[in-house]
């Protein structure tokens, strides 16, 4: 616990001067022409949003990218404020930048209303050829190309652990809100196919607020040995600690999209490593502002995943959590 708690301290004072000031270093052979990038992202106080924008910086700075010299960077923080994302697209796109960069697909959603010339590279969109950004994923067709968050392998490992622990989820809901996580549909696919090997009982289950989320787990805890999937998404993040603390309540087992809600007392996560997609996302910034057309630059899958374990969490549910699966974890909090 005391080494997790002093990596936190040092991300959040690497961090804390990173997002103040950008510090930037020039190097030699830097473009000489002052470039313009938009970036529409999530909440600037959380420690992975300040995470995958130093990330960026530090990937565009590794490709003689730098803010203040060569390349000015206007932020946009939107958080899960879904009037402030609407605000947001539209003063990046009157700005008229190079290329704009966006987390997540409601922000795209939002800028592709506004433009339909300005490249734009997305991270962390689940389904974006579903969802129409991109007309194909290996020649995207439009203005906007970018990195897909989503690998069918991830929702059988999220049910794989639900049953390899002690005692074993035999039914789980997967909560997620119908009105953002617009990519819902294909999880639940991939999540109802892996449950029949599995032999898990699993139902979709919409939630729009806090109270109908609370009913979900005040029911669930009814159930002989239900458990929770959380599926990624804006209305997960705001009502993170919500779903946490219920979750908490009610003795219910679950798993979730990303480390945070682990860091933040969730039982277990599995997930795409969002740091490095925040590097690889500066590649395609890169080439963009160099000349390359979003039509010619493939929608990358994610390559990175990262499994974390709350052992304390774990035992205060009364779960055990078997070696195995321990040993396959990237962190574990005791």
């Amino acid at each position: 616990m005391a080494s997790y708690i002093r990596r936190r301290k040092f991300l959040a004072t690497l961090l804390g001067g990173a997002v103040a000031t950008w510090p930037l270093v020039a190097r030699a052979q830097q473009p000489s022409q002052l470039r313009r990038l938009g970036v529409l992202i999530g909440s600037k106080w959380e420690p992975d949003g300040q995470a995958r924008a130093t990330a960026l910086v530090q990937g565009l700075g590794a490709l003689n990218w730098h803010e203040g010299s060569n390349l000015r960077i206007d932020w946009r923080w939107a958080g899960g404020d879904t009037a402030l994302y609407e605000r947001y697209a539209a003063e990046l796109v009157s700005l008229h930048p190079d290329v704009l960069l966006a987390q997540g697909s409601l922000p795209i959603t939002l800028l592709r209303r506004h433009t339909n010339t300005i490249p734009i590279v997305f991270m962390i969109v689940a389904d974006p050829l579903g969802q129409g950004f991109v007309e194909t994923l290996a020649r995207p067709g439009g203005n906007i190309t970018g990195f897909s968050s989503f690998d069918p392998q991830m929702t059988g490992k999220w049910l794989e652990m639900l049953t390899q622990i002690s005692p074993p989820v035999a039914r789980a809901a997967v909560l997620f809100d119908p009105k953002t996580a617009l990519y819902a549909g294909l999880m639940l696919r991939e999540i109802e196919q892996a449950a029949r090997s599995l032999a898990v009982a699993v139902r979709a289950a919409p939630c729009s607020d806090y109270a109908e989320v609370a009913a979900l787990m005040a029911g669930l805890a009814r159930e002989e040995r239900g458990g929770l999937v959380v599926l990624p998404g804006v209305f997960a993040d705001i009502h993170r600690p919500d779903i946490i603390i219920l979750a908490a309540r009610y003795r219910l087992a679950g798993v979730y999209p990303t480390r945070e809600f682990v860091a933040s007392g969730g039982m277990m996560s599995y997930g795409i490593d969002n740091i490095d997609v925040a590097r690889r996302a500066a590649d395609y910034v890169d080439r963009i502002l160099r000349g390359a057309n979003p039509v010619d630059l493939p929608v990358q899958r994610p390559t990175k995943f990262e499994l974390m374990i709350n052992l304390r969490t774990a035992k205060a549910l009364g779960i055990d959590v078997p070696p195995t699966l321990l040993a396959r974890a990237d962190e574990v909090i005791e």
